[in-house]
Formats: C-alpha cells, sequence, structure tokens
C-alpha cells in the first residue's frame, strides 16, 4: 500500500484515507475514486486528497478484519459485519469468556497493523455482550501478513465463551449457637442469586450441627440424592477453615472424596477448600461468599458451572489480580492502622434534574415554588449547607439556568446532567462522579423536593454513619417505612455508576450485603412536593 497526497487527476482507483466534503454530498474515508468523483472533485476546486493506493497483495481494511474473524471457531460467539476495519465479538450466551494470552499477543505482535482486544480471561458475560474486537489500522494491510495472523488464530484458541451447564447444586450449613438463623437464612439467598446468574438453581439445603460425621453425612445424603444433573455440593461453615484437617475438608474426606485444596490466593477468599468426590466438586465456601460481593468463591464456582475442572494448580495461579475490592462486613477487614483516626467524611448530592412531569405540560416547576419567600431549591440546598457534610452538590438537568440561577451565591457544586431525560440513574452517576463525592467516604443522596427535611436530620444520618466507621448504609424512616434521604458508603460507588434507566439505589441496598441502619426522621421521610397540589398542602406557593 502507497499513502500520501495524490493529485486529484490521477485519483481514480485510490480509498481515501479521509472523508471530502462535497457541495452535494460526502466521499467517505475508505471510498474507492472514480471518474465521476474525479469530475465532482474538480469542480468543486479539489486539486489533491489524501489517499491510499492498494498494491498487489494488500487487502483492505475490511477484508483483512473479516479473514482475521472467519479463523476463530463460531461456537457460542456472534461476529458483526467488517465496518472501518473492524469486526465486533459477541458472546451468543451467558458463559465465561475464555483468552488465551500467549496466542492473543502472537496475533498483535506479526503487525503494528493487526490488533485484537478482548475481556480479560475468565470473565463472566451476558449473551449480546461485546467479547473481542479485530481492528486493522491503515486502509489496507498485506495479505501475506493477515495470513500469518489467520495461521495462528486456527492453531490454537484465542479466546472462546464456555456457556454455563445446569446443575444440581446441594448447600451444607453448619450450626454453632453463635451463628443466627437469619444469617443462614441470608446466606442460602445470596447463594441462590450467585447461582440464578448462571441459570442455575439451589435444589435442596440441609442444616447440621458443625462437627465432620454430621456434615461427611449430609454431603454423602446429597451425593446419593437421585438428581437428572451433574451434582455440586456447596459447603458453608459456621467457623472458617484454618488447617486441612479442619470439620470442612475432614468431613469431605470422611464421605470418600479426596481434598485438592486448602485456601487460595485471591482476598476475599482465601479460606476457601476445594474437594472432589469422584467427578463431583464439594466446594467449602468463605464466609465472604456469604456476601453478593465478588470474591474467591465465585471465580471457582464460574469455572465449575462453566464445565471446567479447576485443580490446585488452577487456584495458585489467580494470585496476580486476586486482590479484590474490599467486603466491608467481614469480621477483620483489612484497614491501615491509621485509618482509625481520620474523621469519616460525607458528601451531599441533591438531586435537582429532572423533569417534574407531575407539574403538568408546561406548568410551574415545583423546584422553583416558593417555601418561606425563596425557591425549594435553595431552601433545600441551604439545609444541605448547614448540616455536617463536607461539601455539596447540585445535580442540574431540566431547566437547568433556572434552577442555577436560584442556587446563586451559595457555596455548592453544580453538575450538568445533559442525560436527565433518561431517568433518576443518570443524575446518581452525575453526582458521584463529582470530584468531591469520589472523595468522600460516603455520598448523602437527597431529592431537592423535600421540604420537610432539617440540618438536625440530615446530622442524625451523618452522626449515624460515623458511628458505623463509614462501613453501613444509612436511611431515613418513618414509622419504619423507608424513605429519604440516604447515605450510601463509598464501596457501593462502583454499583451506582453502573445504573441505567429510571431507577434509584434501592436494589443496591438490598443487595449490597452491607448493614442498613434507620434513622427515624418523622414524616418528612416521605414528603416529598410532586404536583402543584403536594406543594400548595406543604406551605408552598407556585412560581416559575
Amino acid at each position: 500500500m502507497k499513502f500520501g497526497e495524490f493529485p486529484v487527476a490521477d485519483a481514480e482507483g485510490l480509498m481515501l484515507a479521509h472523508a471530502v466534503k462535497l457541495p452535494e454530498r460526502t466521499l467517505h474515508k475508505g471510498h474507492r475514486v472514480s471518474s465521476a468523483d474525479i469530475e465532482a472533485l474538480t469542480g468543486a476546486g479539489v486539486v489533491s486528497i489524501t489517499a491510499a493506493r492498494i498494491e498487489d497483495g494488500d487487502l483492505s481494511e475490511d477484508e483483512a478484519a473479516r479473514q482475521l474473524a472467519a479463523a476463530i471457531a463460531p461456537d457460542h460467539l456472534r461476529f458483526s459485519e467488517a465496518a472501518t476495519g473492524r469486526v465486533n465479538v459477541y458472546a451468543a450466551a451467558d458463559g465465561l469468556f475464555v483468552a488465551d494470552r500467549d496466542v492473543v499477543d502472537r496475533v498483535n505482535r506479526i503487525d503494528p497493523a493487526i490488533t485484537l482486544a478482548c475481556l480479560a480471561d475468565h470473565a463472566r458475560v451476558r449473551a449480546g455482550e461485546m467479547v473481542a474486537t479485530f481492528k486493522i489500522i491503515p486502509l489496507a494491510v498485506p495479505g501475506r501478513k493477515v495470513e500469518v495472523a489467520c495461521d495462528a488464530l486456527r492453531a490454537a484458541v484465542a479466546f472462546e465463551v464456555k456457556p454455563f451447564a445446569d446443575y444440581a447444586v446441594s448447600l451444607v450449613a453448619t450450626e454453632l449457637p453463635s451463628l443466627k438463623p437469619a444469617v443462614m437464612d441470608k446466606t442460602a439467598r445470596i447463594l441462590a442469586h450467585r447461582l440464578a446468574a448462571s441459570g442455575n438453581r439451589l435444589v435442596r439445603e440441609r442444616r447440621v450441627a458443625h462437627r465432620r460425621d454430621a456434615v461427611a453425612v449430609a454431603i454423602s445424603e446429597a451425593m446419593s440424592a437421585t438428581d437428572r444433573l451433574p451434582k455440586l455440593v456447596i459447603v458453608f461453615g459456621a467457623s472458617a477453615v484454618i488447617d486441612e484437617d479442619d470439620v470442612i475438608p475432614a468431613a469431605i474426606r470422611q464421605a470418600g472424596g479426596e481434598i485438592l485444596s486448602v485456601g487460595m490466593p485471591v482476598d476475599p477468599g482465601n479460606l476457601m477448600v476445594l474437594g472432589r468426590i469422584g467427578e463431583t466438586y464439594v466446594v467449602g465456601a468463605p464466609g465472604c461468599a456469604r456476601s453478593p460481593k465478588e470474591n474467591g468463591f465465585d471465580w471457582v464456582l464460574d469455572r465449575i458451572l462453566a464445565g471446567e475442572n479447576p485443580d490446585a494448580r488452577d487456584l495458585t495461579g489467580m494470585g496476580v489480580g486476586g486482590l479484590l475490592m474490599e467486603i466491608e462486613t467481614r469480621p477483620r477487614p483489612r484497614d491501615s492502622a491509621e485509618e482509625h483516626h481520620l474523621p469519616v467524611t460525607v458528601a451531599t448530592v441533591i438531586l435537582a434534574a429532572g423533569k417534574a412531569s407531575r407539574m403538568g405540560e408546561g406548568g410551574a416547576h415545583k423546584l422553583l415554588a416558593e417555601f418561606d419567600g425563596e425557591p425549594l431549591v435553595r431552601r433545600t440546598a441551604e439545609t444541605a449547607l448547614a448540616a455536617d457534610a463536607a461539601s455539596v452538590i447540585v445535580v442540574t438537568g431540566h431547566r437547568r439556568g433556572e434552577i442555577e440561577a436560584a442556587l446563586s451565591g451559595l457555596d455548592v457544586t453544580a453538575v450538568d446532567n445533559p442525560d436527565y431525560a433518561s431517568g433518576m440513574a443518570s443524575s446518581l452517576i452525575s453526582g458521584f462522579s463529582a470530584s468531591s463525592a469520589r472523595d468522600a467516604d460516603g455520598v448523602l443522596v437527597m431529592l431537592a423536593d423535600m421540604p420537610g427535611v432539617t440540618s438536625a436530620d440530615l446530622d442524625a444520618l451523618i452522626a449515624a454513619f460515623r458511628a458505623a466507621s463509614g462501613r453501613a448504609i444509612v436511611r431515613a424512616v418513618s414509622r419504619g417505612k423507608r424513605g429519604n434521604p440516604v447515605i450510601l458508603p463509598r464501596s457501593l460507588g462502583d454499583a451506582v455508576m453502573r445504573l441505567e434507566g429510571d431507577v434509584g439505589a434501592r436494589h443496591i441496598i438490598e443487595t449490597s450485603g452491607l448493614p442498613v441502619i434507620d434513622v427515624d426522621i418523622g414524616d418528612a421521610a416521605h414528603l416529598d412536593v410532586d404536583t402543584p397540589e403536594a406543594v400548595l398542602a406543604a406551605g408552598g406557593v407556585l412560581r416559575g
């Protein structure tokens, strides 16, 4: 391929490197110049173009990308049409994406013009999710280089999706007087949710004393039960495993099994037991698996459900990347000594971006309604500023100019959410993205249309959050019924950033595994003014 500036008069058959806009149309990048194009370019006063001359043996960017994609086995994968030198690859089933770094690296080192990017090895994927992309950098590439890359892709599996299979999953949970039944109920519920993500379910549960013989009998019963699907047995111990002769590994051996590993280099998840009876895995789950947060148990469970056969070598190879996000509810979470001496900080995010659609088409904006002579949004911001929070962020969107004008002179950070029409999730993401929110230990989420909430109410919530060392969710309630505002710890920030649509944080709160502290602030927790009637009933005057 020859790339450069060419006179328009000699441009027939060349491939445009950049789009050229003409009075009547646009010639796009990659377009082959025809004699008619030359006439149009000349008529528009264009004397030269940046283009590429395809030489013998070259493949166009689209053809090269198409051939590379065709060298990948199509099982459980879907491929896009080649365009602009790119073919995207998507999962065709829920499962585990598995990649061979050596093969991917080999392809990428053949020529800088040929690139292959993919997800991390052993990433959980959903059907329809993009898992890899081939991209050809120039407009054309030598065909011999593409053939070398294709040979590498045919010789070994660069990547694949291993779909999740169906299993008959049994749970054996051990009991001690110190372990509350509610904890065991929650453990079974969280395990059921984990399994549901792969299309599986818990078929039986047995609770027994935390003794070797009792656990061995329960495992044997699960093994002898009649199931049409392959079996998987998971054991949750009331006490952590600290030795290969402890209760759970000893029980697996007594039930006729072998122990493959006690412990793994993934944290949280260190204290996991991997055993096997014949072809059936028996997994002693670590205590952190009682939380829905990702931990080493997930890594092993996914591999088993995807049909892999993990062993001690696989587990000992998980150390790099094995330091996961901390689960705050663990009995002794990793921390630093100086952490205990640092104040717990809270940033307040006020959601003021919504369209106020219940106020009526073209009606007055509820946040501009006056309470005690000032706009509601300003009153809410002043309430937040008077509380013991480190910063106040106001997310704006609908009628942004008027809302920000109402906040004039206040020490708040206004954050525009251009996507406010998509719903509350986008406003939460905008607020949590502010630097002062990212730096805080917790974010107090406050709705701008709640005139009854006082600074004292906010201080009560913040005090409860600090008393929990910033490791709990704090929620305003009224007579036991949940309401607003809510404080979310920093550890839930990633979950907030994944929200979509017109949803708030309720699902995050209910599935986080973190303790939830309710603070009763009376009727103010439920009083929001969504309609003109509600504004007037709360003592407001409609304006704007």
